[in-house]
């Protein structure tokens, strides 16, 4: 098939009212293509969720460059519907530790959680002991912003939200993990209580809250397995 194209992007009228610029691509030749991928892909394949940190400080920098990184994910509309709040104040993560502390008691010692919920965490040994949210040097919640408020305090809707930030916190997970950081993708069910003692507004809903920090030495993780390439994959 050739590469020509019946309707080009952008259109001679599209480049005339919105700014386009020619895209810097460098191409990489094959065999370092597949040495980088496997590279990328060992390298993440070494990741790991950590429920027990070391209270070493981390440098500011860092969660700052993982933001960025983060914020190079797609969005719908380009909207970037994503807010960042990130805390190594004692106080601030004492309070997120308590009150995700309580609605996880609910949780797993008053059977909010369904048995079939609680069958498939029971190889993680979770529980409703949350310390390493205040041991973990850094927390950073993540907010999905559910429609934008305008200057005049009218709301500007935002498209494919979760699907935006979902990747937003893929690209964050994988840039501390680049960067020799752990992390632990945390949900307490709910979460609005995240909105409360960060003070964000009411557009923004709590996505996930990430510990951040180097992993305790000697700290164990679940002996689990990651599916193979043709559970998750099919060519046709």
């Amino acid at each position: 098939m050739s590469d020509h194209y019946e309707y080009p992007y952008p259109s001679t009228e599209l480049e005339s009212q919105y700014p386009f610029y020619p895209y810097d691509y460098q191409r990489i030749p094959e065999p370092d293509m597949q040495q980088r991928a496997l590279s990328f892909f060992a390298e993440m394949n070494t990741r790991r969720s950590i429920r027990m940190f070391s209270s070493e400080p981390v440098p500011q920098q860092l969660i700052e460059l993982a933001v960025r990184t983060a914020s190079t994910a797609p969005s719908g509309a380009h909207k970037q519907p994503w807010t960042f709040v990130a805390t190594q104040n004692r106080d601030i993560k004492k309070a997120i530790r308590d009150a995700a502390e309580e609605e996880e008691r609910t949780n797993y010692l008053e059977n909010r959680m369904n048995a079939d919920w609680q069958h498939a965490i029971a190889p993680l040994g979770t529980d409703h002991h949350k310390e390493f949210l205040e041991i973990a040097p850094w927390i950073v919640v993540l907010f999905e912003q559910r429609y934008e408020i305008a200057e005049d305090g009218s709301q500007l809707k935002n498209y494919y939200v979760k699907e935006s930030v979902g990747i937003a916190a893929g690209l964050f997970i994988a840039a501390l993990h680049q960067m020799g950081l752990s992390t632990l993708t945390h949900t307490p069910s709910p979460m609005k209580f995240l909105n409360h003692i960060l003070e964000r507004p009411t557009n923004e809903r709590p996505f996930c809250l990430f510990p951040i920090g180097y992993p305790l030495d000697g700290v164990k993780v679940p002996d689990i397995r990651r599916k193979e390439l043709n559970e998750i994959f099919y060519l046709l």
